[in-house]
């Protein structure tokens, strides 16, 4: 048996506040992350300092109260964001294996990342 629960949709006025933006889509390490003011991140390891702030220019997506703006990249939006930490991943093992031939390796591999703290999404 499934639940649902019914909600009551959203008003623009109630979910967006004079002139904020929403959320952005950027782009970091090769990869496209969907941001929000107020939420942290984890990426890929940048070269920063934690409490370090600096701003992302590379953004391909933002939506406000005007609706959604999409450009690669959109020239006149950016995000700014402060380096929390450093971070490892969970570690991945890999095992090399050859039948009948006295051959096994096993090497392991943990990921660094940088926490992101979003501070503010901002049109130009």
């Amino acid at each position: 048996m499934y639940l649902t629960t019914l909600r009551k949709p959203l008003k623009t006025q109630d979910y967006f506040q004079d002139g904020d933006v929403v959320y952005a889509v950027i782009r970091t390490g090769s990869k496209q992350y969907r941001v929000e003011a107020g939420r942290e991140l984890l990426v890929e390891k940048l070269k920063l300092e934690p409490g370090q702030s600096f701003d992302i220019s590379d953004v391909l997506l933002f939506g406000d109260e005007s609706g959604v703006t999409v450009g690669t990249p959109v020239a006149k939006a950016s995000v700014t964001a402060t380096c929390v930490g450093h971070e490892k991943g969970p570690k991945l093992r890999t095992i090399k294996y050859r039948r009948r031939k006295n051959y096994k390796r096993t090497y392991g591999h943990r990921q660094e990342y940088t926490r992101l703290a979003i501070e503010k999404i901002q049109v130009l």
